[in-house]
């Protein structure tokens, strides 16, 4: 078994289905390999179905501080799942590069940066410092899509 395929069941962790939006379509890639990098889509947080995780709304208002990390943490799981159904191996990155963390922030919330660890801690718990470590961004937003808590994108270069 491949080593961070390993780390996520000792973890007790399950990557979930892909996104299956609760409205219209999404003409996208969730995850687009171009060369040796992958750019990758914002992402909800999702339940193992593929269907978005609850809570829903604005953090600092009908969702806390800690229900917010604990989405980002969903979204780094359905991240993880959009990239391995697009490389097959999760091994296969050899770099997180970029992370931009959205949050769906109510009137004078700013703890932005406290709720998107919860993304990059598990990132860093999978993959290591080596790997795991990435340039971040974590700003607050008026709105976000299904009015979800979280959204978060990312860019990961692969093994040569």
């Amino acid at each position: 078994m491949a080593r961070v395929e390993q780390r996520l069941k000792e973890m007790g962790l399950v990557l979930p289905a892909a996104l299956k939006p609760p409205a219209g379509r999404l003409p996208i890639a969730m995850a687009r390999l171009v060369g040796a990098r992958v750019f990758v889509s914002g992402h909800p947080p999702l339940n193992p179905d593929g269907t978005l995780a609850r809570p829903l709304g604005k953090v600092g208002g009908e969702v806390s501080a800690e229900q917010a990390y604990h989405a980002a943490r969903l979204t780094g799981l359905a991240i993880l799942g959009s990239l391995q159904r697009a490389l097959g191996d999760l091994d296969r990155i050899a770099a997180w590069a970029r992370v931009f963390g959205m949050v769906n922030a109510a009137p004078g919330f700013n703890a932005t940066p406290d709720v998107v660890n919860g993304f990059s801690d598990l990132v860093l718990e999978l993959f290591g410092p080596e790997v795991g470590v990435h340039a971040r961004s974590a700003i607050g937003v008026a709105e976000l899509p299904f009015d979800i808590p979280v959204e978060i994108e990312a860019e990961v270069a692969l093994v040569a």
